[in-house]
């Protein structure tokens, strides 16, 4: 089994903003496959869908950003799901906006959620997928 995490912050204020483009793709994703989020046991709703004949839940923590990493660490440790078998999706406004870049491991590069996440696995080994989001907040979603 395998497990995408999208990064975002619970509750309508955030709903629609770019930093949480965790969140949206995976809204896409539940929505395109036609199945629905449900809470999980801990801070956080997920899914499942099967994706070229494997089984990957969609999750989505609700600790907000900064606590992302508590989710996760749950997560695997109720479900069969290892750290080499997660993709965690999240912005980056260090990115042009609509740049997209996958980094297999390394530093949280300043996104509170990365760090969360690197700190309650003691490790920096699980996939990540950046999407740009800018630095120029003017423009609309």
């Amino acid at each position: 089994m395998r497990a995408i995490f999208g990064l975002g912050n619970p509750g309508r204020k955030y709903q629609n903003t770019r930093h949480n483009i965790g969140y949206i793709i995976l809204d896409y994703l539940s929505e395109f496959y036609n199945v629905p989020f449900k809470a999980g046991k801990g801070d956080y709703y997920y899914t499942e869908v099967t994706l070229h004949g494997t089984r990957v839940m969609l999750i989505k923590p609700t600790t907000y950003m900064n606590r992302s990493g508590d989710a996760v660490r749950h997560v695997l440790g109720y479900f069969p799901v290892f750290e080499q078998d997660i993709l965690v999706v999240y912005d980056d406004f260090n990115l042009p906006y609509g740049t997209i870049r996958f980094k297999p491991q390394g530093s949280d590069g300043g996104h509170n959620g990365i760090r969360s996440i690197i700190y309650q696995l003691h490790s920096d080994s699980f996939d990540r997928l950046r999407f740009g989001i800018g630095d120029d907040f003017h423009e609309a979603v």
